[in-house]
């Protein structure tokens, strides 16, 4: 058994497909699938379930792939830890960020990392909350910028900033004409939401609970730029997160945006990564610099109360 075949293990586990996964593995079909039949002999059980259409793996080569995951990433820690001894601030970092928070977060600090660590190759991978979290547990990411509560005690969290909410509603709605609100000034709102499975949904849905405000029916948006949109048609009302509205964001005819009055409800975001890390100590000075944003694009920006134009 060797490293090399349990990478192709892991390869085919992800994608499903010799073709792809060999494409992934940067080898032919034909190798892959020798090495791992080969592998089959090795361990002397079947891995694969091959079918003319489909590929599957048998619940021992699920349970083979999900062990193989984790030698090929202590592999890799060791090799980091090796390399990072010559030349701490070299090197790549892996970083996760999801979809409501990265175009609007990273213009903000990467220029200060390529400033501090002009030698680092940051590695961005955007993708949901609970694919982030999973890409951590298994060693596919070293890092990962996530929005608090985390319930996973083999990760190290530390908390970057709060970030405020405001609301977004259509430029004719007769709130649009206030400048600030509270929260109880939501109580039978409808809300328009994104989807399953994007964290702002949970975070919108926890200032619904809390104000007696509802999720609008019958709309669920993919995007953040998708529920801007539909304010700006007069469809409806958002909570949109105070990153989402600042400068280099344009402002957008037909809406305006509410600042709350009194604790505005927020997400905290955090960086997270795991305990047994062989970057620990340079992760620590990853996120000093994600945690000193300056502090402006967490207040409301000059355009927030302008007239017609609020996001």
């Amino acid at each position: 058994m060797n490293l090399r075949d349990l990478k192709y293990l892991v390869a085919l586990a992800e994608h499903r497909h010799f073709g792809r996964a060999a494409h992934a593995s940067f080898v032919s079909q034909p190798t892959l699938s020798t090495q791992l039949r080969k592998l089959e002999d090795e361990l002397g059980v079947t891995l694969i379930e091959r079918a003319p259409r489909r590929v599957m793996l048998t619940p021992v080569g699920l349970q083979i792939a999900e062990r193989a995951r984790g030698v090929i990433a202590a592999v890799d820690q060791m090799s980091e830890l090796a390399r990072r001894s010559r030349d701490p601030e070299a090197g790549s970092v892996r970083l996760g960020l999801f979809p409501t928070l990265a175009p609007y977060l990273l213009p903000h600090v990467l220029p200060h990392v390529r400033e501090r660590f002009p030698r680092l190759e940051l590695l961005l991978v955007e993708e949901k909350t609970d694919q982030i979290l999973q890409r951590l547990r298994d060693g596919r990411l070293d890092a990962g910028i996530l929005a608090l509560p985390l319930h996973d005690d083999q990760l190290r969290v530390e908390p970057l900033f709060d970030e405020p909410f405001v609301l977004a509603v259509p430029i004719t709605h007769p709130m649009a004409k206030r400048r600030t609100l509270a929260a109880d000034d939501l109580r039978d709102a409808d809300l328009l939401l994104l989807e399953e499975g994007h964290c702002l949904r949970d975070q919108a849905l926890d200032v619904c609970r809390l104000a007696g405000a509802g999720e609008r029916d019958g709309f669920r948006a993919t995007s953040l730029e998708t529920l801007r949109q539909m304010v700006a048609a007069g469809v409806g009302m958002t909570l949109l997160p105070m990153l989402a509205v600042q400068p280099p964001v344009p402002a957008s005819d037909g809406i305006a945006l509410l600042t709350f009055a009194d604790a505005p409800p927020h997400r905290r975001i955090a960086m997270a990564w795991r305990r047994s890390s062989a970057m620990d100590g340079f992760l620590e000075q990853l996120a000093a610099i994600f945690r000193q944003l300056p502090a402006h694009l967490l207040q409301p920006p000059k355009h927030a109360s302008a007239r017609p134009r609020g996001a």
